[in-house]
């Protein structure tokens, strides 16, 4: 497949399950390589990445219920929990904090640039899960996730939580999206 090829495919899926079309070592391996490959402001390595799996999947969305005290649908979270995992994707402050020390011309940009590094990040794994036949959605219950996010895994105090990946087998295909005008969005200047 060619790149707009599966930016055409990577969609929002909500409906997952927990059999991937692939070994699950495959996933892993991938994620590892994307965060290597994803570029970052003067090289400064700032994504972090903790990957569910197993029982970690099931703890990490029965926590996040508990955060919200059942005022987001149940149904919604069992979705997400039912699929085969979840990439967490943070950004550490202490690595922000180091650049801008060692570039103070910069400073106030190096947290804007770890944001768009994230983001990055997060669209390359985003469409090479569905490149390997698998469905994700983004989802962002942060920051009222954190501290339980915090506990579950272990991460440093520094690593800032930017959003959540849910993924698995696609179950169910999302509903054909409308063309927009993209002339709306988009000036072509000569």
């Amino acid at each position: 497949m060619n790149l707009s090829e599966i930016l055409k495919q990577r969609r929002s899926y909500y409906a997952i399950g927990s059999d991937l079309p692939v070994p699950e070592s495959q996933v892993v391996k991938k994620i590892e390589e994307y965060t290597e490959l994803v570029p970052d402001a003067f090289n400064m390595k700032s994504s972090r990445v903790v990957l569910a799996l197993g029982k970690k999947q099931d703890l990490l969305w029965d926590a996040i219920y508990d955060a919200f005290g059942g005022k987001v649908k149940h149904e919604k979270l069992d979705g997400f929990k039912a699929g085969a995992g979840t990439v967490l994707f943070f950004y550490d402050t202490d690595t922000v904090t180091g650049m801008q020390k060692q570039f103070p011309g910069y400073a106030d940009n190096f947290p804007l640039w770890a944001l768009q590094a994230s983001g990055m990040l997060q669209f390359t794994v985003w469409s090479g899960l569905r490149e390997l036949g698998i469905g994700a959605t983004v989802q962002h219950y942060n920051p009222v996730i954190d501290e339980a996010v915090a506990k579950l895994f272990g991460v440093p105090k520094s690593w800032k939580l930017i959003s959540q990946m849910p993924f698995g087998n696609i179950l169910e295909e999302p509903e054909p999206k409308d063309p927009e005008d993209i002339s709306k969005r988009v000036i072509v200047s000569r």
